[in-house]
C-alpha cells in the first residue's frame, strides 16, 4: 500500500474528526451538554462558539476532543452512559467497513480496536469505569488501577516483543 504523506496526515484528520463527532452527536442525543470540541493539540489556532459549544483547532493534528458534562453523563442511565462512551468506536468500525480494503478503512479498523483496549483513558477503559462502578456502586480504585495497570502490562509485552523479537 503507497502511502503519501498528505493522505496520512488527512486519513487520520478526517478519523479523528468522526470518531469525535459519534460521541458529540451521541451526547446531544442522551441530552448530555458538550461545552467544547477541539481538533489537534497545541496551542489554538482558530476558535469558535456556535450553540454554547466552544470548538477549536490546534496546531498539531494528532488527537481531537469533545468537552462534555461529565456529571451529567454519570446521571444517565447505563446503557446511555455506555452509548456516549462508545459511539466514537462505532463510527470508526462503520468506516472500517464502508472503506474496507483502503488505507482510510485500515486506519479506523486500527483506531477503533485501540479504543477498545482498556488502556487509561480511552473509550474501553472509560467504559470499563462506569461498568464497575456500577457493579459495585461505587468507585474502586483497586478495580480502576487493576485495569489500567494490566492493560498497560499487556501493551507492554506486546511492543517488547515486537522490538526484540531476532529474525
Amino acid at each position: 500500500m503507497n502511502i503519501s504523506l498528505f493522505n496520512l496526515v488527512l486519513s487520520f484528520a478526517a478519523a479523528l474528526a468522526l470518531h469525535e463527532a459519534g460521541h458529540f452527536l451521541a451526547a446531544l442525543i442522551c441530552r448530555v451538554p458538550v461545552s467544547g470540541a477541539g481538533f489537534g493539540w497545541g496551542p489554538k489556532l482558530f476558535g469558535f462558539r456556535a450553540k454554547e459549544v466552544d470548538y477549536q483547532i490546534r496546531a498539531l493534528p494528532i488527537g481531537a476532543y469533545i468537552k462534555m458534562d461529565m456529571s451529567a453523563l454519570q446521571r444517565r442511565p447505563l446503557l446511555q452512559q455506555l452509548f456516549v462512551l462508545l459511539a466514537g468506536v462505532a463510527v470508526n468500525f462503520a468506516l472500517a467497513a464502508i472503506a474496507w480494503g483502503t488505507f482510510f478503512g485500515t486506519l479506523n479498523l486500527i483506531l477503533a480496536v485501540g479504543n477498545l483496549f482498556p488502556l487509561y483513558q480511552q473509550d474501553g477503559w472509560k467504559s470499563l469505569m462506569v461498568i464497575s462502578r456500577r457493579v459495585f456502586q461505587r468507585a474502586s480504585p483497586i478495580v480502576e488501577w487493576s485495569f489500567t495497570l494490566s492493560a498497560a502490562v499487556i501493551g507492554l509485552i506486546l511492543v517488547s516483543r515486537l522490538l526484540f523479537i531476532s529474525t
